[in-house]
């Protein structure tokens, strides 16, 4: 992959994760990449997107943008999860096949895989059954976009890539109280608990569901990885293969943001599924590659981006 001579437009590149990505794509030598803003171009309207193409000319689209949240934003926006998320993929792919594109990269999700999935989750099982019903619109739209891309690479031959990055975290997440994932909204729990000296946090659940995380960084290097090296849209897991419970994790959490009062369990709430590990034989395999920061190095520096912050990201959906 030539970055230096190529077009590169990244949806979703001032998010989270597409920050990293573009940070990652200008050290690889990158120096057109278009990030389209929604006040500009709305990727749910088959207009904008041809527009969109039209502006940018893209040889690769990296298409990183979502609408995704927790388990409560998931809750109260399952409808719009599943249109946004089907509908921005549906037109990026059509229009990337009529223009000819080089490739194109997608971001699925692992909450695309069943709900009882046998753990470690292999991409083999992504067909077995239906999502955990809290993020099920949300991974089945995702899961759609896979099956669009192999009919595309079978009949038009697009090239492209994907990729199934477990629960992400890091500096710069999304750490408002109701749309933030687990880990962004404990590490605010906690500190927020510190500064006013609550004698309590409450958390969701039971604390019995595990989960497995990826730094934000180390999935930006594979993604761009994929893109080098994956041609086919065969689905690779990114994760680093351990997990941890949902109680382990907010210890650890209020260890290194030094609370150390009481953390009680809200079990009205839901769990979610109950246990997600990848196995990453797969990205091993054809990517060469393997997750390099370890979950606490990975919590010490996102609590330090948080904490440095006068104010932190915060996503609201209308």
């Amino acid at each position: 992959m030539d970055w230096p001579q190529l077009n590169v437009t990244v949806t979703g590149g001032a998010g989270f994760l597409g920050r990293a990505v573009c940070e990652k794509l200008a050290a690889r030598g990158c120096q057109k990449i278009a990030i389209p803003r929604r006040a500009d171009y709305d990727l749910t309207v088959e207009a904008d997107v041809a527009r969109m193409y039209d502006d940018h000319q893209p040889h690769i689209v990296i298409h990183l943008a979502a609408e995704v949240g927790g388990i409560g934003a998931n809750r109260d926006h399952p409808g719009r999860f599943f249109y946004a998320n089907a509908a921005m993929g549906l037109h990026l792919i059509e229009h990337a096949r009529r223009r000819n594109i080089n490739k194109f990269i997608q971001a699925g999700t692992v909450c695309a895989y069943p709900k009882h999935t046998p753990t470690p989750f292999r991409e083999e099982n992504l067909w077995d059954g239906y999502p955990e019903e809290t993020n099920a619109p949300y991974g089945v739209a995702k899961k759609a976009l896979l099956c669009m891309l192999d009919a595309y690479k079978r009949q038009y031959n697009l090239a492209s890539a994907v990729v199934v990055p477990v629960n992400l975290y890091g500096p710069a997440d999304n750490f408002h109280p109701h749309t933030s994932h687990v880990i962004p909204a404990l590490i605010r729990k906690c500190c927020q608990a510190v500064d006013r000296g609550d004698p309590s946090i409450t958390c969701w659940g039971t604390g019995a569901a595990s989960r497995e995380f990826l730094y934000v960084g180390d999935a930006a290097d594979a993604i761009l990885t994929a893109a080098e090296r994956i041609d086919d849209p065969v689905p690779i897991n990114l994760g680093t293969g351990r997990e941890i419970t949902i109680r382990d994790l907010a210890e650890l959490i209020a260890q290194l943001c030094g609370f150390t009062d009481e953390i009680q369990w809200d079990t009205t709430q839901p769990d979610g599924q109950p246990r997600r590990c990848l196995d990453i034989a797969r990205a091993k395999d054809l990517l060469n590659w393997q997750a390099a920061v370890d979950l606490e190095e990975g919590l010490r520096r996102t609590i330090d981006w948080y904490r440095s912050q006068d104010e932190v990201r915060e996503v609201v959906y209308e």
